[in-house]
């Protein structure tokens, strides 16, 4: 969440037919089309194996380590062990989104952004290997998940809250996509507010609103993206979507900081 002004953004989002022959026709084409998505995946699959048991295992101790060294705020140390697990697993999506984290940290706002992206294209990757060996990508899946409540325990212990919550965040949207063998790949909500932040602390400010707008596509309820958009349209002086923004994050549970609300009734009442 920003502060001050900056209320959003740290650290550390996818007929009818028409008489005649014509409906035939539509029906090849999506035939054709189906076959083309199922050949895309499998390509997709065949070209990004999962890493070897013997990779996975090291890949995943040095995430651990790296969780240990973000919990302790040595960023650069967990940079350098994040990077190195995912050289031994690039399928280890928790290990890119937390060397997109401590990038963060490090306001290394470009590295956090290629970080996020690679993230999110090992994401589609697992995706795409469901859709032809689900068990493989859903036992890679389960070992991310159990290293992120480890990780979340960890963090709780040493009072990380607000990494906590977006830890948490991410655990959901791992387990969202557990068992889905739905055609269209949809990136981790929170990996897209994560990406919209280095893009808003990069200066790219329209380039965050639509990946925030992308995160809700995703999660609608997700309050820290309304949040980040109240913000950005706040700034824009799109100052009716900002209020319609802050009431859809309360609704969703989310605190929204009691002063941005208070700036943001102001250059409303000077408006008018």
């Amino acid at each position: 969440m920003l502060s001050s002004h900056e209320h959003v953004v740290g650290r550390v989002g996818f007929r009818i037919g028409a008489p005649g022959r014509r409906p035939c026709l539509r029906g090849a084409i999506g035939v054709a089309a189906g076959a083309l998505i199922a050949l895309s995946a499998s390509s997709r699959a065949d070209a990004q194996p999962l890493a070897d048991q013997h990779s996975h295992l090291v890949a995943v101790q040095f995430y651990r380590d790296g969780q240990r060294s973000m919990a302790s705020e040595r960023f650069e140390a967990a940079v350098e062990l994040f990077s190195k697990a995912v050289q031994h697993d690039r399928l280890l999506t928790i290990a890119h989104y937390g060397l997109g984290q401590a990038y963060m940290n490090l306001q290394r706002y470009s590295s956090a952004v290629k970080a996020f992206e690679s993230c999110i294209e090992a994401s589609r990757d697992l995706h795409a290997i469901a859709q032809t060996r689900q068990f493989e990508a859903e036992r890679a899946r389960d070992d991310e998940m159990r290293e992120l409540r480890e990780s979340i325990r960890l963090l709780q212990q040493s009072g990380r809250g607000s990494q906590v919550v977006r830890a948490e965040q991410h655990l959901a949207d791992l387990q969202n996509h557990r068992g889905s063998l739905a055609p269209v790949f949809r990136p981790p909500a929170e990996v897209l507010l994560s990406l919209g932040s280095a893009h808003f602390r990069s200066g790219n400010v329209a380039t965050a609103e639509n990946e925030w707008k992308a995160a809700l596509q995703v999660n609608p309820r997700f309050g820290e993206a309304h949040n980040n958009l109240a913000v950005v349209y706040m700034m824009s002086d799109r100052l009716p979507d900002a209020e319609a923004e802050i009431e859809r994050a309360e609704h969703s549970g989310f605190r929204v900081n009691p002063q941005f609300k208070r700036d943001l009734a102001d250059r409303a009442r000077i408006r008018k």
